[in-house]
């Protein structure tokens, strides 16, 4: 099957918003997401974007039964590692189910790293759910190292209230 991975435009964020529903419900938290494609609009297509996203796009002949050309897309955006220098991480891979197997998810992981290279980043990181075999033998498939596993590094969040009491303990300027 042809397709073909882009950059996403602001025209684009009705799909990704559309899409990323689909991954929470996969993911198995609906409930989780809190944004709409205007919050994508405003936070990817804005002066200094706080993320980058490419999507993957098959011709009409190929589209869903919905009328979807947009299958799939990748968002990310580049940290800095101490260590190491430029990274970028890849928030979000997603394909529509139906388009799986045909390439397109290893075309846009694949477009993210050249995209991260061309910017002189040094390491592509992102995060699995550790239920999610699929896409960890996926990754690690394609030569990504487990860092759960090889360095005990723990993923953590403050979000909520605890991001606010943080904050607050902020010493005054």
């Amino acid at each position: 099957m042809n397709f073909k991975i882009r950059a996403a435009t602001q025209d684009d964020c009705k799909d990704i918003s559309r899409m990323i529903t689909h991954l929470a419900v996969f993911e198995k938290m609906p409930d989780q997401v809190k944004i709409s494609h205007k919050e994508l609009e405003r936070d990817g297509f804005c002066p200094n974007p706080f993320f980058k996203c490419l999507v993957a796009e098959v011709s009409e002949e190929h589209k869903t039964k919905e009328g979807h050309t947009v299958v799939g897309y990748a968002l990310f955006f580049y940290t800095y590692s101490t260590w190491k220098g430029p990274s970028v991480f890849m928030e979000d891979l997603y394909v529509m189910p139906e388009f799986r197997g045909k390439g397109i998810g290893k075309g846009l992981m694949s477009k993210v790293a050249q995209v991260g290279k061309e910017k002189q980043c040094v390491r592509l990181q992102l995060s699995v759910l550790d239920w999610n075999t699929p896409s960890l033998d996926f990754y690690v498939a394609k030569g990504a190292q487990d860092l759960t596993a090889s360095e005990g590094w723990h993923l953590l969040r403050f979000d909520g209230e605890a991001l606010d009491k943080l904050a607050n303990e902020a010493p005054e300027d």
